[in-house]
């Protein structure tokens, strides 16, 4: 089964009286463990009133008209060290993301935040049911981590380009060679600078909410890598951007970020069953009708 990290060696090191002190202190005291972000609870299904959507829009579109020129200029100046781009990205997404959940009238909550540790690097992998995720983990991603996308996220307008220009990964989903040297080269940058990395390892949104099968790739870098992965559930995201809708919907959406999962002692053999272990605990975490359905 799969166990959350632990440092046993040192824990042995310390005196007995040390170490029940230690397992009774919370494990990551100077983190919190919950953030929120908007109402604190929103009536499911109303949508915003034409007058509160208009100003919110002026009032983030000055934002941004702010920001951008800012932000385009550091990461020019920053063009010859990719770590340092992709760490300006993440500083200014914990403004620009959360700005753009504000926009969409939703409630949004964080548990188990203490698990995002930036001073230890880690794969944070979660369900992709929404493209509102993606604007999330630009939100509560650690400083320091890499975004792994589909080679098209380069043509949506303005986001694109940013996406590229802060140095994040763009994979070829059609071409499993080039996904696999791209993966390589993940590793390697992530290796020797220190970076964790966010995949949605579904692949693609789901159309109806429900989890599905992971892909291989993020484990496969746990395996190159040996960082810890970090399980994240997020529970309702599909009910404020449904597919193919044009309009947002109030909701309350629900982040759970699970305690991280050693890889050390993985092997190519025993991939399969870490990988399904971990769909296992991420589902748990999801409402009944988010859950995978039962293989027929």
């Amino acid at each position: 089964m799969l166990q959350p990290l632990m440092t046993t060696a040192a824990a042995q090191a310390l005196p007995p009286d040390a170490t029940v002190a230690a397992e009774a202190a919370p494990a990551t005291s100077s983190f919190v463990r919950e953030r929120h972000l908007g109402p604190a609870r929103v009536v499911e299904g109303r949508r915003l009133s034409t007058p509160s959507a208009a100003l919110r829009i002026v009032f983030a579109v000055c934002v941004y008209a702010v920001l951008a020129p800012i932000v385009l200029a550091a990461l020019l100046l920053c063009l010859p060290w990719r770590s340092a781009r992709i760490k300006i990205g993440n500083l200014t997404g914990h403004v620009t993301g959360g700005l753009a959940l504000w926009l969409t009238g939703s409630s949004f909550h964080l548990r188990g935040a203490e698990h995002l540790d930036p001073r230890r690097p880690a794969i944070y992998v979660g369900n992709h049911s929404s493209i509102l995720d993606i604007v999330l983990g630009i939100w509560f991603a650690p400083v320091g981590t890499v975004a792994v996308a589909k080679k098209e996220i380069v043509f949506y307008p303005f986001f694109g380009q940013y996406y590229w220009l802060a140095g994040h990964v763009r994979i070829d989903r059609k071409s499993p060679r080039r996904a696999l040297t791209s993966l390589r080269e993940l590793a390697a940058l992530v290796k020797k600078r220190r970076l964790s990395v966010f995949i949605w390892p579904e692949g693609t949104r789901s159309p109806d909410g429900r989890m599905r099968s992971f892909k291989r790739g993020a484990f496969h870098l746990a395996l190159e890598t040996r960082l810890p992965i970090v399980p994240i559930a997020i529970a309702g995201a599909h009910k404020a951007w449904p597919p193919k809708a044009v309009r947002l919907t109030r909701t309350n959406v629900e982040i759970t970020c699970l305690p991280p999962i050693d890889t050390s002692a993985w092997t190519p053999q025993t991939l399969t069953r870490h990988v399904r272990e971990i769909e296992e605990q991420i589902a748990a975490a999801l409402p009944p009708e988010q859950r995978p359905l039962p293989a027929a």
